[in-house]
């Protein structure tokens, strides 16, 4: 039996494989510092960010194999649908920093090496001054409200009439059953009026819902009842 083992390792040099993953490990890792510079929210993970450095370095491995060879892009398509992804992402940027590192990763595997420094450059000064100068920030402030009640639809009419009184504006975002049926939980977001305190409208839905729990969330402190 003859076995005819090809190394098809020839399809690319060694200064493209040094120059592709060392250029992909930089620039992802630049892209982690302006994710760790900008993020702003408590759900920081040093996994995520160490993560998308890894998706770099891989996404420009993987364009190293593939070439311009259609064959082995469908097949690493098949071989990849197979993956499934359960962890959720938290924030909607998250989702776009996946991206980046992948455009990243896709240029300097394909040997597009100016185009990928020039992409990055680009795009993390942008991310940088939209953190920096708070661009496209709504200055409301908003705050979520969630209510336990009796299952009697009644409730949910008292508990809106007193909303009327504290909020500009408000709107049920849902309605869930707790408890095994015997509570509903009523979860609101609210624009407070001028002057209201959160602990007033705490002290006032408290007295409606037959002394079942009340939050209201302000940002990220907490005022719970």
């Amino acid at each position: 039996m003859n076995f005819d083992l090809q190394d098809l390792s020839g399809t690319f040099s060694t200064f493209d494989i040094v120059i592709s993953l060392s250029l992909s490990f930089v620039l992802s890792a630049i892209i982690g510092w302006v994710y760790r510079l900008t993020h702003k929210n408590v759900s920081y993970s040093q996994s995520y960010v160490q993560t998308l450095v890894m998706v770099g370095m891989v996404i420009s491995l993987i364009m190293l194999v593939v070439g311009s060879n259609i064959a082995r892009a469908f097949a690493l398509v098949g071989a990849l649908s197979v993956v499934r992804f359960r962890n959720a992402i938290k924030e909607t940027r998250d989702v776009g920093f996946i991206f980046l590192v992948m455009a990243i990763g896709m240029t300097t595997g394909t040997r597009f090496y100016v185009l990928a420094i020039a992409a990055t450059v680009a795009i993390c000064l942008v991310l940088v001054l939209m953190s920096r100068f708070n661009w496209f920030k709504l200055d409301v402030q908003r705050q979520v409200v969630k209510v336990q009640v009796p299952p009697e639809p009644g409730y949910t009419a008292v508990v809106e009439d007193i909303l009327v009184q504290f909020a500009k504006e408000f709107e049920l975002v849902s309605t869930e059953s707790v408890r095994a049926g015997a509570l509903t939980e009523l979860y609101y977001t609210a624009q407070l009026k001028s002057g209201k305190k959160p602990a007033e409208l705490i002290a006032a839905l408290s007295e409606v819902n037959a002394g079942q729990r009340v939050t209201v969330l302000t940002g990220y402190d907490q005022t719970d009842i």
